[in-house]
Order: C-alpha cells, then structure tokens, then sequence
C-alpha cells in the first residue's frame, strides 16, 4: 500500500494530536496511547523542544536510543518501547522511513531467573490479604494470570461450566483459555452478585456504561450498557472518558492490587522481592513441579515462544534424592 492510499492525519492539528488521531484510528489501547506520546515528547525535549521531528532523521533517533542505553541505562525493553514509539511517529504520522537508518547503541538484555515463592510462602502471603485484593491475588496465582488481565476481567469471562477464564486480547492481542480454580468459585460469584447490584444501581441513575470496543459499539449500541460487559472488579467511583467524555464505570487501577500485596508480603516476613508478576511465575512452576507438559502450560501462560516457558524449568523444584547417578545403573 503506498502511502497515499494510508490514512493521514489533519494537517491543520498540532503535531501532537495527530499522532493521537492516527494511534484512535489504528485502534491502539488508551494505554499505548499514552506511552507513545510519552516517549514523543520526551524525543523532542532532547533535540531541544523547538524542532519538528520531520526536520530530524534516523541518526536523530539513533543518538537519542543510544542516550537511554548508555546515559540512562534504561533496560532493553524499555529502549525497544521508545524506538516502537518513534517509528509509529515516521512511518505512521509523518511518512519518513526509519528501520534502515537506525544502529543505535542497544541496551543489554539479561535474561534473569524469575522470583517464585514456595507454596507455604504463598499461603503466608495470602493470610495476610483479604476482600477483593485477595480474590484478584488468588486469580493471579490460581489461573496464571497477568495483572492488567485479572482487572480487565468481564463477567462474561468467567464460564463456571466448563472451569474456564477467558483472557481476551491478552499481550500481543492473543486470546486463550486457562484455570478457573474450584476454590475460588463461590468467592467469584459473590464478586459477580455484587458487580450486577452496582450495575443496577447505575442503570437507575441512567448510568451503567462501560468500555467496549468501538467497532463492537457501533455495532451494538447498547451493548456498553449489558451486564455481561461490566468488569468483574469495578472501579468504585465513576470516571469521564478521557477520549469520548462519556461517563463510565471503569475497572480497578493496578495500584492498588500492587500495594496491597507488597503489604500482605512485608506482614508476612517473606525476604524476597513479591510482586503481583510473582505469583504468575510461582503458578508456572509449581504447574510444572505437578508435571504438567510445558506445550500446555505455554498454552495458559499465552507465551509465544515456548523458550520462554522454559525458563521456569531452571527454578522448580526437583527432587534429587529420588535420581540414580549413572555409575549406579551398571
């Protein structure tokens, strides 16, 4: 497709709203949005705040990676992220190609050992939670979940029938299928009774709006307003829309889950660095230590690559005294 045939901005905007109007037209997360535009800024700040960027080129852009690699020592992924920024700002917004230019000086990737807690750790951490918190923690764990894809949880998700949780437009806008633990139904389904008693009274106060998405809203106008769409964990207050102006109900920030289990992971003296990523990582290796074929577990993790599944085989627990050395078998 040549780049007449590609959508382009309105030339009457400020640069910084065309970039917004292109990332809403490619249909990018409200989030990416806000991390492209972080990075933009933060590009143009470095050439001194005055320069358009179509005046600047690939060796621009090499410098400035380069300056996060090496002034910086921001990790890989990071650097990655700004570069994904800057390309999309050339190649979507103002046309100019970049990949063959840019060599810049590239951040390190270590390839670290994932923290992982033994199930008694576990345990400890979990007495020392409770309410929600708990529940989402406990899903993290139970169903190998990711943090943004326990909050962004929808009711029509969760399928008790069939033990299932449905993770829709997962990383890299994958869908798969994992656990629904049996421990945490009831708790669920005292979650869900209380999320449809909130709608209820949302809908009263001609509320009961949430976020689908936009082609499934133009589709289907008053699908914002079904309960199968409410997220399972609700924010408690309402919120404007920051790209519509509509007001909805949202889900719960990240933080607070964050928060509270390095709380629960202070109270309970455990000497290792927990976070919500860390009960992920103990659910893929206490999955494997049970013996579950890594190709499955790749499947409920939703990873790409099963390299990156085997890193957990480095950190479980095998038992040793039940292996017979060599010298023995003769």
């Amino acid at each position: 497709m040549d780049n007449q045939a590609k959508f382009r901005p309105d030339p009457k905007l400020k640069l910084m709203d065309q970039v917004r109007q292109v990332l809403r037209y490619h249909h990018y997360s409200y989030r990416t949005e806000q991390t492209y535009c972080k990075w933009i800024i933060r590009y143009i700040k470095f050439w001194g705040g005055k320069t358009h960027p179509k005046k600047l080129n690939g060796r621009h852009v090499e410098k400035f990676l380069s300056h996060l690699a090496t002034n910086n020592q921001v990790s890989a992924s990071t650097q990655r992220q700004a570069l994904n920024a800057l390309a999309f700002l050339y190649n979507k917004v103002l046309f100019k190609s970049l990949e063959p230019e840019i060599a810049p000086i590239r951040s390190k990737k270590e390839r670290r050992l994932p923290t992982v807690l033994s199930k008694e750790e576990v345990s400890a951490l979990f007495r020392q939670m409770s309410g929600v918190h708990a529940l989402m923690a406990k899903l993290l764990y139970g169903s190998g979940l990711r943090l943004i894809e326990c909050v962004r949880l929808r009711i029509k998700d969760i399928d008790f029938d069939r033990k299932r949780i449905h993770v829709i437009k997962g990383k890299g806008g994958k869908d798969r299928s994992t656990i629904l633990p049996t421990s945490l139904e009831d708790d669920l389904r005292l979650q869900i009774q209380k999320v449809k008693e909130l709608h209820y009274k949302d809908l009263e106060q001609g509320y009961g709006y949430t976020y689908i998405p936009e082609a499934l809203a133009r589709k289907y106008p008053n699908a914002a307003r079904e309960m199968i769409w409410q997220y399972v964990f609700p924010a408690k207050k309402l919120s404007e829309d920051p790209r519509t102006g509509q007001i909805r109900r949202h889900h719960v920030m990240e933080s607070g889950l964050q928060k509270a289990v390095k709380r629960a992971a202070q109270k309970a003296g455990l000497e290792k660095r927990v976070t919500c990523h860390t009960l992920r990582h103990s659910f893929a290796t206490h999955m494997l230590e049970k013996g579950i074929n890594i190709r499955v577990l790749q499947e409920l993790l939703g990873h790409k690559d099963v390299k990156t599944t085997q890193i957990y085989t480095h950190v479980m627990d095998r038992d040793i005294s039940r292996l017979s050395s060599p010298l023995d078998d003769n």
